[in-house]
């Protein structure tokens, strides 16, 4: 996003970060928690519990939820410029290495605001930093009636 796109909109408080978030149930009960919220984006931390294991053999984390994850990152970082939640149009993740038990921490950040259209990223990283996910996403940010 470019200046003058920044300084169009106001970055949600930390709080109303979190509120915003909390108010879907799905991400109430992953336990999503908002720990930053700036211009140059948004982070997410999701603490462990072993519902989110995809294979209790393998001890992976189930894709859906990095997915979620990235949705949740890139779909906030563009929605605190909006102002107001958005619904996510297209999204397209990329998954580098197995997701193992233990907290992760989603950045996101938007990419490009449109009239219509604006576009988000993200990345999710395991408790020692590594990059385990990533994705892109199109938001539909225009006033519906």
């Amino acid at each position: 996003m470019n200046m003058s796109e920044a300084t169009q909109s106001t970055v949600w408080p930390l709080d109303k970060f979190q509120a915003v978030m909390s108010r879907c149930p799905f991400n109430k009960w992953l336990g999503l928690e908002a720990r930053k919220v700036s211009e140059e984006g948004v982070e997410i931390f999701l603490p462990w519990r072993d519902e989110l294991l995809s294979s209790p053999e393998a001890q992976s984390m189930h894709g859906g939820i990095l997915a979620s994850l990235i949705d949740a990152a890139a779909s906030y970082a563009v929605a605190s410029t909006v102002g107001r939640g958005i619904p996510t149009i297209d999204l397209r993740i990329d998954y580098h290495k197995v997701a193992k038990p233990g907290d992760y921490l989603a950045k996101g950040r938007a990419i490009h605001r449109g009239k219509t259209l604006s576009f988000g990223e993200a990345q999710v990283f395991d408790r020692h930093g590594v990059l385990v996910a990533s994705g892109r996403g199109v938001f539909f940010v225009a006033e519906r009636s």
